[in-house]
């Protein structure tokens, strides 16, 4: 308890101190200034901008990603022979490092990327465009990439949600006349409950925490089109030098985590018990 007092508690507690001073990351005096921080926040449209853009990216990578995943792991579930060979795949982009895919999928998408040699290649030069550097699609573009990274991860998650379901409960709904929605329905969707839980848990945290694949891809950019609370971050406290406020506004990404994890946490787990 000493040692996590001391790593953890310790300057998370300071960090929090400093979202209420003027410090600037280097002179050791500084002001307590309040909450004026935070209340430059609310007239900061940057930062505004970067709360939405975080929750857009949280939200619809948790639908899609999880709702790809679900389909590939009732596709590997299945009696085929290449299945084992197919989860492999499937789950291989999951390991690579998330620096490496934003660097690798930054050349894809670029203006002469592979993308768009593809399009040209099959008659759809009308849907050629710089992907990243277009304002109204380079975050989609960022969803993109996330979700054919993590997909395969939560595919895993759901594979092995679905090997602990017992075989009998299909072959009795199967003997009552269940076709394959409703045996879906009424068997496969409740008896996962706990694999979804752990699926949407991690994805909606991880998607409100996202940095490394942001920064790779666009920085942000263009303009602040696909700023995050964590990229928005890391400008103000090493660029700007504007460490309370930059702490600020991870006090504001700490309670944002907490208060959708919890909510999401209480809402899944009344699902669970109501599913049993």
């Amino acid at each position: 308890m000493a040692l996590f007092a001391f790593i953890v508690l310790v300057p998370s507690a300071r960090g929090v101190y400093y979202a209420f001073t003027d410090w600037d990351g280097l002179d050791p005096d500084h002001a307590v200034i309040g909450l004026d921080n935070f209340s430059a926040m609310l007239d900061d449209p940057d930062a505004l901008q970067a709360i939405w853009h975080t929750l857009l990216i949280a939200v619809a990578i948790t639908v899609i990603q999880n709702g790809i995943g679900l389909l590939l792991a009732l596709g590997v579930n299945t009696v085929i022979k290449s299945r084992n060979v197919l989860r492999v795949f499937l789950f291989a982009p999951a390991v690579i490092t998330p620096i490496v895919t934003a660097y690798l999928w930054r050349n894809l998408l670029g203006p002469e990327g592979a993308v768009n040699s593809l399009l040209g290649a099959v008659g759809l030069d009308s849907l050629q465009q710089d992907w990243l550097g277009n304002p109204e699609v380079a975050l989609w573009s960022i969803v993109g990439v996330i979700v054919w990274q993590f997909a395969g991860y939560s595919m895993v998650i759901f594979v092995a949600g679905l090997q602990s379901i017992p075989k009998e409960i299909y072959e009795a709904a199967s003997i009552d006349g269940g076709g394959a929605f409703r045996r879906f329905w009424s068997v496969t969707r409740p008896l996962l409950a706990p694999a979804l839980t752990i699926n949407l848990m991690l994805s909606i945290i991880g998607g409100i925490k996202l940095f490394d694949q942001v920064y790779a891809l666009t920085g942000g950019g263009p303009g602040h089109a696909t700023d995050t609370i964590s990229t928005l971050i890391y400008k103000d406290a090493f660029t700007l030098g504007e460490f309370g406020y930059s702490i600020a506004l991870a006090v504001v990404l700490t309670i944002i985590v907490a208060v959708v994890s919890s909510g999401q946490y209480v809402f899944l787990a009344r699902n669970e018990r109501s599913a049993s």
